[in-house]
């Protein structure tokens, strides 16, 4: 039922009419439109869905979706065996594997990781594009 959910929220943003095409195209962000931030990770949360029943999750965490007035982690589930996007407000617990086990700061948290894993890329890419020009001045 959250996978629906998640994919419905999904569909709706990407049928919306995008506002300053221009705008899009230099990566500003538009209100009322999702930034997918990617988050890798393995996580174990406890979740409490729609009823009010909790369950633990084990996560391989993809990304993380900010939207207009949730925020949803998203990734695959590996007891269910599937992507699934879980409403951050909803999760009681998060456990990162060999980590911190929190149940306060879950999206600030989420968030910094984020943040930092975008970092580390944009390192990796420099590290390698500097590494192939010196391949190029060396041949």
């Amino acid at each position: 039922m959250n996978a629906n959910a998640f994919f419905n929220i999904l569909h709706e943003a990407a049928a919306a009419p995008s506002v300053g095409g221009k705008g899009a195209a230099r990566g500003e962000h538009k209100p009322g439109a999702w930034q997918i931030l990617p988050l890798e990770g393995r996580f174990e949360i406890v979740y409490e869905d729609s009823r009010g029943l909790w369950s633990t999750r084990v996560l391989d965490a993809r990304e993380l979706r900010l939207g207009p007035g949730r925020t949803l982690l998203g990734g695959i589930d590996r007891a269910r065996g599937g992507y699934r996007g879980f409403r951050v407000d909803r999760i009681r617990r998060l456990t990162e594997e060999a980590g911190p086990r929190m149940k306060a700061g879950i999206l600030d948290w989420l968030l910094t990781r984020a943040s930092a894993q975008k970092r580390e890329r944009a390192e990796r890419m420099r590290s390698l594009a500097c590494r192939d020009r010196s391949r190029k001045h060396a041949a």
